[in-house]
């Protein structure tokens, strides 16, 4: 595992973006794993500069998301297939049909689980996991828990998670109380992860995430497992 702490939050969207930005480069056809929240846009500006000014080519990149609401589909300004349209995916030249975000709208979300995992073994997987990590430790949408869920799957968010992610929306009330995540499985087969936190409010759990022990208590723990973990701490 390589840890880096910086200063800065512009210093974590750099070193990010440089980071992702070399493995699309060592493999054109490269398929990224993306992550939606606030710590993720700085890098996703960076990666859109390079591209802009020739230096990176997203055109033969695959990525996938990994959750969705449940219920909102990508035309609602508050779903996370919106938030990679807008953040990234219309500021580089990647085939909008070569991205893929969980169908939170699904009728069986278990069913649609099946698929998306089936869809990333067939793509050969996941060549570069990018991750946030939330105040409960959790990784996507993957809750505190008795177990680590390897599927991708339907899950019920803790009421930290609702809290937290209140800003987004114009009241606590219309934040969705269910999504769908990838699961421990799918993160953990990534060649590479990386897992970006910033601020001061995130010291304490990524702490305990990569120094404490390992436990569906805190999800990310079980990244001490993967044998190609870069973590990027700002401390601002």
């Amino acid at each position: 595992m390589k840890f880096i702490t910086v200063k800065t939050y512009d210093e974590l969207s750099i070193l990010a973006a440089d980071i992702i930005a070399e493995v699309v480069k060592t493999k054109k056809n490269a398929v990224l794993g993306l992550a939606t929240g606030s710590s993720p846009v700085g890098a996703y500006k960076k990666l859109a500069e390079y591209n802009a000014k020739g230096e990176l080519d997203f055109s033969s990149v695959t990525s996938v998301n990994l959750d969705e609401y449940e219920g909102l589909d990508g035309s609602n300004d508050q779903s996370y297939r919106y938030f990679m349209n807008e953040n990234l995916f219309k500021n580089i030249n990647i085939d909008v049909n070569k991205t893929y975000v969980p169908n939170g709208c699904a009728s069986d979300l278990v069913e649609e689980g099946k698929n998306y995992d089936a869809l990333i073994e067939n793509l050969g997987g996941i060549d570069i996991q990018l991750l946030g990590i939330g105040l409960d430790g959790h990784i996507g949408f993957n809750e505190p828990d008795d177990v680590f869920t390897k599927e991708t799957h339907p899950v019920e968010l803790d009421p930290s998670t609702i809290e937290a992610n209140a800003r987004f929306f114009e009241s606590i009330d219309d934040v969705p109380t269910r999504a769908i995540t990838m699961g421990m499985g799918g993160i953990m087969s990534a060649k590479k992860v990386l897992l970006i936190a910033n601020g001061a409010a995130k010291k304490d759990i990524v702490e305990k995430a990569f120094n404490g022990p390992i436990t569906p208590k805190v999800p990310a723990s079980i990244l001490q497992l993967h044998p190609d973990v870069t973590v990027i701490f700002s401390e601002n």
